[in-house]
């Protein structure tokens, strides 16, 4: 999530401290998981389907903050190699999340879309 230089794009932390907020984090473990994010991994899950889940929850919560303008796709990407989507793919994986976002489906209809978008 670091901007170039190692620090935080004034965006991105306005997103997530939003984000911790929406989660639940309190300040303290925020301010921790800040201060040493290495300290901190994310294990993507196992299951293709529970990305999809993680990635319509992210999608929507990147979509809806339109403060982030133009990057809201370049810190979605960030998030769905962080859940485990390749990074060959990923361009494609987000456009088409943001296009079901944009036309607000469910997660029924988001992870059958997703699961289908090759044919």
């Amino acid at each position: 999530m670091y901007a170039d230089g190692g620090k935080f794009d004034p965006d991105e932390k306005k997103f997530l401290d939003k984000l911790a907020v929406k989660l639940d984090i309190s300040d303290e473990e925020y301010k921790e998981i800040l201060a040493n994010p290495l300290k901190y991994p994310l294990n993507p899950p196992y299951l293709y389907v529970e990305r999809l889940e993680n990635l319509y929850n992210i999608s929507r919560v990147v979509h809806h903050d339109h403060h982030l303008g133009d990057k809201q796709e370049t810190l979605l990407r960030k998030f769905a190699v962080a859940l485990g989507f390749t990074i060959g793919n990923v361009n494609y994986i987000v456009n088409k999340a943001l296009a079901l976002i944009d036309k607000k489906v469910d997660l029924d209809t988001f992870i059958y879309e997703m699961q289908n978008m090759n044919r």
